[in-house]
Parts: C-alpha cells; structure tokens; sequence
C-alpha cells in the first residue's frame, strides 16, 4: 500500500513540475515574441516620434516612471545648502530663470510662448510649483532630462549657481505677477552673476 502511494505522490510531484516548467517556457516564449515584434515595429519605423502626437498612455506611463525612479534615485545622496532660503541666492536665481528658464517654463502673468506650445512632453509650469524636493530639481537643472527639450545646465553653469535657481524655484509658486516682475528687475544680470560666482570659487579655493 505504501509503495502505490509513494509512486502515486511521485507521478504528482512529476506532473507538478512539469505544468511549472511549461509555464515558465510559455512566459519566456511570449517574452521574446514582444521583444521581436517591438524590434520589428522600431525598424520598419511604425512608432511615430513626432513632438505633435503624444504617446500612447502604454508609452506615457513608461517613460513617466523611468524618469521620476531615476531623478529619485541619483538625488537621494545629494546634500542641500542651508542658504537657499537667502536674498542673494534667490534673487541670482530669478535673474537665471528669467533668461534660461521661463521661455519654456513660463512665468506669473506669462502667456505660453512659441517655444513651450511646441514642446513635447510640455514643459511644467514651475510657478504652479512641483512635486520635486530641493535635491531633486538640483538634479533635473544639472543634468537635464533626455528627449524632452531639458538642457544639462551644468555643462556651462556652476554648482553653486544652480543652487541659485533651486533657491528661486522653491520661492517661485508664492510670487504674484508684480512679485516676479520686481524681483527679476532687481536681480543682477547673468554676466553679473557669472563673474560674481567665478570670484566666490576662485577665492574658496585660494584658502
């Protein structure tokens, strides 16, 4: 009796075995079928990237996440200045803002312009504020974001003067249009910031 029973929990476990073996086949098998005929469609130029026709919400979501887990991700260990709340840095970024970043991120009172109606993905509008933390915008201004319009403005810009913007941007969402307008008056042009900069860094490393 127990020798039919052992055989007949062998031929179970057996077939148990064999009905997970076939499904990870299966799995594996639609797998490489997605991915040959993604190949397929990527090469015969099926997928429009044309900045006129959105995504489909498939395509959307994808590239959403990758980029919101990766800004995460790479700002985690980021430290943030303890100044950012301060005038001058503040009013450096408004003057930064103004002349790199509200063409395509608009302004308090600014109507859409040329340049954010044709981007795709639309450029946010920061004075609406966002959900990114200090370290997370510092990130996105240094770094930019590919395919999407956001330059690396830390190819030609400082540490510290990205600082500056971030500084803005935290300030930004509070300001009413006569605010903004004001404090964009009063900021130090971007030449100014530039040369001001340069002398706070070479003297810092003279010491």
């Amino acid at each position: 009796m127990s020798q039919i029973w052992r055989e007949e929990r062998m031929r179970h476990s057996s077939s148990k075995a064999s009905s997970f073996w076939l499904i990870v086949l299966g799995a594996i098998g639609a797998l490489v079928t997605a991915i040959i005929i993604s190949l397929v469609g990527v090469y015969a130029g099926l997928y429009n990237v044309a900045a006129d026709v959105p995504h489909s919400q498939a395509v959307y979501w994808l590239l959403e996440t990758a980029r919101e887990q990766s800004i995460a991700k790479r700002a985690a260990d980021i430290r943030v200045p303890r100044d950012l709340d301060s005038a001058d840095r503040i009013a450096s970024g408004a003057g930064q803002y103004a002349n790199m970043c509200a063409n395509c991120h608009l302004a308090p009172g600014m109507e859409r312009t040329e340049m954010s109606r044709g981007l795709y993905p639309r450029a946010p509008e920061l004075h609406r504020g966002n959900h990114m933390s200090a370290a997370e915008e510092f990130w996105v201004i240094k770094h930019g974001i590919k395919a999407t319009g956001m330059p690396a403005w830390g190819v030609t810009h400082s540490d510290d003067m990205v600082w500056d913007i971030v500084a803005f941007l935290r300030k930004l969402p509070d300001l009413s249009t006569d605010d903004y307008k004001a404090l964009v008056e009063k900021a130090p042009s971007h030449d100014e910031i530039v040369e001001e900069r340069t002398e706070s860094e070479s003297s810092g490393h003279s010491h």
